[in-house]
């Protein structure tokens, strides 16, 4: 699978876990109060996103350890997006109703990167191939006399 497809695959994902996080968010607001159900919603649409990043996006095997690791790709995301509305904001004087979706769009290709490198990396448990065994050199032939 291309780098290309990956990424259309991942922006797909975002899609769709930005829907289900709403969708759950919406839900979980006629029980709980605004912040908790922003956190369960938050948190459930991150384990969702966690297995279609692993099997649609990547074709890859989920494991604890890229599961531990997933968190990373928000974290990255919210680095960027911070920096990128201060800097549109303050620094270069732009609106602040528009800086956030500016920023969210900067931040996409390098959340892409740091989900890529998670999900992708070999496990460190995975043995490593066994390299091909070295042949012995062949015989020197002499001259038959």
């Amino acid at each position: 699978m291309t780098v290309r497809v990956q990424m259309v695959r991942f922006a797909l994902v975002g899609v769709v876990n930005t829907g289900t996080y709403y969708g759950l968010y919406l839900a979980l607001l006629t029980v709980l109060p605004y912040v908790a159900a922003h956190v369960v919603a938050f948190v459930l649409s991150m384990i969702g996103s966690f297995f279609l990043t692993s099997y649609f996006t990547y074709r890859t095997r989920p494991t604890w350890r890229k599961f531990l690791l997933f968190p990373l790709t928000n974290a990255a995301n919210f680095v960027v997006t911070t920096c990128g509305v201060y800097l549109l904001v303050d620094v270069l004087h732009l609106g602040s109703r528009y800086a956030p979706l500016i920023a969210a769009a900067a931040a996409i290709p390098i959340t892409f990167v740091v989900s890529r490198t998670i999900m992708l990396r070999p496990d460190a448990r995975t043995p490593a191939p066994a390299p091909a065994p070295e042949r012995a050199p062949a015989p020197e032939r002499t001259p038959a006399g």
